[in-house]
C-alpha cells in the first residue's frame, strides 16, 4: 500500500466529516422551521482491501442522508390537530352564539315580562289610553328584540358561511400542493435517494389539510401519497385531485354544505364524512347548535304572540269591538301561514305550506303546540308521506316518522299539500324557525286593547251561600252577543252529599240537570264553538231543595252581554295572567298533557340549554387543544432539531474534519519524503 491509499483514506473521511457538518448545519438553520425533520448523515465502512497480511479498510463511505421521521407520530399529531380545529371552530362560534341571548334588561325575558306588566295599569285603569299606549310601546319593543336577536343569528350564519367558503378554497389549495409535491417527490426518487425537504413538505401540507378536515393518506410504492376523506372520498391520488366546494343547501341558499367537483357535476358529501377539522366544527354549529337557537327563539316568539292574540281575540275594545290581533308573523295578520321549503332536486309539483294552530284549539284537540324543531316530509310517489322530525338536519331518532295527509295538524301547526309530489321529493317544514324574524306589532291605536270581557256575571240577590263567580272565560268576542243571552245557572241538591247538579235557563229553555263537582268549571255551550262560555264557581252555593220544609229555591247566577265594557278589566286580567302561564312548549302525550313553560322560564331554558353547549364545547376544546399540543411535542421528540444536541456534534465533527485534515497532512509529508529519496 502506498502513500495514495492514505491519501484515500483521508479524502473519505474528510469527505464524510464535511457531509455531517453540512448537515448539522441545516438542522441548526431549520431548528425553528415548521414542519422540518431532523436530518441525518448515514455513513458505512468501505469494503476493505486484501493483502497478503490481511484486509486493510479503505475509509469511509457516504450511503444517504435520513430525516428522523416516524409515520405513526406523525399521523396521530395530524389527527389531533384536526380534532383540536374542529372544537375550537365551534367553540369560537358558540361564544357568539351566547351574546345573542343577554341576561338581565338586555334579555329577551325582561322584555317580556315588562310587556306584561303593562297590563297591571290597564286593569287598574281600562279607559286610560296612557296606561294602553305602554302597553304597545311594549309589544313594539318585545317585537324589535326578538327582530334583533333573530337578526344576529342571520349574521353569524353569515359568517359561517364566509368561514366554510374561504376554508374551502384553503383545502383546494393544500391539496394542489400535495399533488406537486408527489409529483417531484416521484422525480426525485429515480435518482436513488430520498427527498427529504419535499418529504417534509408534503406533511406539513397534510397537516395543514388536517386542520379543516380530518384525512387519512395510504402510500404508493413510487413514493406519491394518497390522500382521502372519511371513508373513503379521494382529495389527492398521485398528482390527480379532486376539488372541494361549497354548495348552497339545496333547501336554503344562506346556508352552506360541502360537496366535490364530480364527473357529472357537483355532489353534496354526507355529513358523516366530516367528522373533524374546522369545517366540519362550522357545519355542526351552523346545523345543530343555530338550528336550534333559531327555533327555540321561534317557539318562544309563537308562545307568546299566539297566546297573547287569543287572549286579545276574547275581549272587547274601547270602540265595543272584538280584539284585533296585537301580534302577526309576516306580512298578513291572521293565522300565521308558513311556506314549507321544496328539496332543489325535486321533480314533482307538490308543495306544502304550515298553517300555525291557536293554543285553545290545539289544547281541546289533545295536540301539542309547536316545538322547537324542524321537519321534513318525504313523498312516495302514490300519494303517501311521511313526517320526520330533524336533529342536526337528520331524522331524529327518538321521534318516530308518521304518515300524513293534507289537513292533519301535528305539533301545533296544520299541514297543506297541494300537487302532486314525485317519489323522493322531499319538503322542509320550519314553524318556528322564522318566526323570530317575522314578529311584528299588529295594531297602533291603544282604543284596539281588548281589555273588557264580552260578558258579565250578576249573582241573585236571594243567595244564602258562600259560593261567587272566580272566573268567566268566554270562547270569543262573540259569545256576548249570543241571541239566548241571559242565561241563569241555577244549583240544586242530589242524593249525594256534597254533589251538586246545575241547570241552565235561557230563551230557549232550561237544560238537563248536569253533575258538578266543586271545583270544575262549568261550561254553557252555546249554539256555535264561538259563543258559548265557561265559569269556575268558589265557595259553597246553596242548591234548590224543593223537598224542604220551607222549600229552597237555590242560589243563581245570571250570565249576559256586557253593557258596560268602558270600565271592565276582566280580559286585562287574562293578558296580565299570561305572564305566569304555561305558553311555551305544551306536549300531549297518550292523553297527558305535558305542560309547557312560562315566559321567563323558557327564556331561562333557552339561555341554560346555550350556556350548556359552550361550556361543553369549550371543555371538548381544552381537552383537544391540550392533546394536539402533546401530540407535537412527541412528534418533536423525535423529528425536531435539539440546539444543545446540534452544537456537541458540532464540535465532534469539526474534530472529525481536523483530523482527516491531519491525515491528508500526513499522506502529504509522506509523500514528499519519499520524493526526496528519489532524488
Amino acid at each position: 500500500m502506498g502513500t495514495g491509499a492514505l491519501s484515500s483514506l483521508g479524502t473519505r473521511a474528510l469527505g464524510a466529516a464535511f457531509a455531517q457538518l453540512q448537515t448539522t448545519g441545516n438542522n441548526i438553520a431549520n431548528a425553528n422551521t415548521v414542519g422540518y425533520s431532523r436530518q441525518e448523515v448515514e455513513l458505512a465502512a468501505s469494503n476493505g482491501q486484501y493483502t497478503g497480511a490481511g484486509f486493510f479498510g479503505r475509509g469511509v463511505d457516504i450511503t444517504t442522508v435520513t430525516r428522523a421521521h416516524d409515520e405513526f407520530l406523525t399521523h396521530q399529531a395530524a389527527l389531533a390537530r384536526s380534532q383540536a380545529a374542529g372544537d375550537s371552530a365551534r367553540s369560537d362560534q358558540l361564544a357568539q352564539l351566547e351574546k345573542v341571548f343577554g341576561v338581565g334588561e338586555a334579555g329577551l325575558g325582561y322584555s317580556a315580562t315588562q310587556f306584561f306588566n303593562a297590563f297591571t295599569d290597564v286593569s287598574t285603569k281600562p279607559q286610560d289610553e296612557t296606561a294602553r299606549q305602554v302597553v304597545l310601546a311594549r309589544a313594539g319593543d318585545l317585537a324589535s328584540r326578538f327582530n334583533a336577536a333573530a337578526q344576529q343569528l342571520d349574521t353569524l350564519q353569515a359568517g359561517v358561511t364566509q368561514q366554510l367558503q374561504v376554508s374551502v378554497a384553503s383545502v383546494n389549495s393544500l391539496s394542489d400542493q400535495i399533488a406537486a409535491l408527489n409529483k417531484r417527490i416521484v422525480d426525485a426518487r429515480g435518482l436513488g435517494q430520498p427527498p427529504n425537504d419535499l418529504l417534509d413538505k408534503r406533511d406539513t401540507a397534510i397537516s395543514d389539510l388536517s386542520q379543516y378536515l380530518q384525512v387519512s393518506t395510504v402510500a404508493a410504492d413510487d413514493g406519491s401519497l394518497s390522500v382521502f376523506l372519511g371513508g373513503g372520498q379521494s382529495l389527492v391520488v398521485g398528482a390527480q385531485t379532486t376539488k372541494v366546494i361549497a354548495l348552497s343547501d339545496p333547501y336554503d341558499a344562506t346556508r352552506v354544505v360541502i360537496g366535490v367537483k364530480g364527473q357529472n357535476g357537483p355532489r353534496q358529501l354526507p355529513n358523516s364524512l366530516l367528522t373533524a377539522g374546522s369545517i366540519a366544527g362550522l357545519l355542526r354549529f351552523q346545523n345543530s347548535d343555530l338550528t336550534d337557537a333559531r327555533n327555540q327563539l321561534g317557539q318562544l316568539a309563537l308562545g307568546i304572540g299566539q297566546q297573547v292574540n287569543e287572549q286579545q281575540s276574547l275581549g272587547l275594545d274601547l270602540l265595543g269591538q272584538p280584539g284585533a290581533a296585537i301580534f302577526r308573523f309576516g306580512d298578513v295578520s291572521g293565522a300565521p301561514v308558513i311556506a314549507g321549503r321544496s328539496l332543489a332536486t325535486n321533480v314533482g309539483s307538490g308543495s306544502i305550506s304550515l298553517t300555525l294552530q291557536s293554543p285553545s284549539a290545539l289544547a281541546a284537540a289533545q295536540i301539542s303546540g309547536v316545538q322547537a324543531s324542524d321537519y321534513e316530509v318525504q313523498a312516495d310517489g302514490a300519494g303517501g308521506y311521511q313526517l320526520y322530525r330533524l336533529s342536526g338536519g337528520v331524522p331524529d331518532q327518538s321521534y318516530a316518522p308518521r304518515a300524513v295527509v293534507n289537513g292533519d295538524i301535528v305539533d301545533g301547526f296544520q299541514i297543506n299539500i297541494s300537487g302532486t309530489a314525485s317519489a323522493g321529493d322531499r319538503f322542509l317544514l320550519q314553524p318556528a324557525g322564522s318566526a323570530a324574524r317575522s314578529v311584528r306589532l299588529d295594531i297602533t291605536s291603544p282604543k284596539l286593547i281588548a281589555a273588557a270581557s264580552p260578558l258579565s256575571v250578576t249573582a241573585d240577590t236571594a243567595n244564602k251561600g258562600t259560593g261567587s263567580v272566580l272566573a268567566l272565560a268566554a270562547a270569543s268576542a262573540s259569545a256576548g252577543s249570543h241571541p239566548n243571552l241571559p242565561a241563569t245557572l241555577r244549583f240544586q241538591v242530589t242524593a249525594t252529599p256534597g254533589q251538586y247538579t246545575y241547570t241552565w235557563t235561557d230563551a230557549s229553555g232550561t237544560s238537563t240537570p248536569a253533575t258538578w263537582q266543586p271545583g270544575q268549571p262549568i261550561d254553557y255551550l252555546g249554539t256555535t264553538a264561538g259563543n258559548g262560555f265557561k265559569l269556575n264557581v268558589t265557595g259553597v252555593p246553596v242548591a234548590a231543595d224543593p223537598l224542604a220544609s220551607p222549600a229552597v229555591t237555590g242560589d243563581s247566577f245570571t250570565v249576559g252581554r256586557n253593557t258596560y265594557p268602558l270600565s271592565d278589566n276582566r280580559n286585562a286580567n287574562g293578558l296580565l295572567a299570561l305572564r305566569d302561564a304555561s305558553l311555551v312548549g305544551a306536549v300531549w302525550s297518550g292523553g297527558t298533557l305535558q305542560p309547557g313553560a312560562s315566559v321567563t322560564d323558557a327564556y331561562a331554558n333557552v339561555i341554560a340549554d346555550v350556556g350548556v353547549r359552550v361550556q361543553s364545547a369549550k371543555a371538548a376544546s381544552n381537552l383537544s387543544t391540550s392533546v394536539s399540543d402533546q401530540a407535537n411535542k412527541d412528534l418533536a421528540a423525535k423529528s425536531g432539531v435539539n440546539l444543545d444536541e446540534e452544537a456537541a456534534r458540532l464540535i465532534q465533527y469539526q474534530q472529525s474534519y481536523q483530523a482527516a485534515a491531519k491525515m491528508l497532512q500526513v499522506a502529504q509529508s509522506i509523500f514528499d519524503s519519499l520524493l526526496q529519496l528519489a532524488r
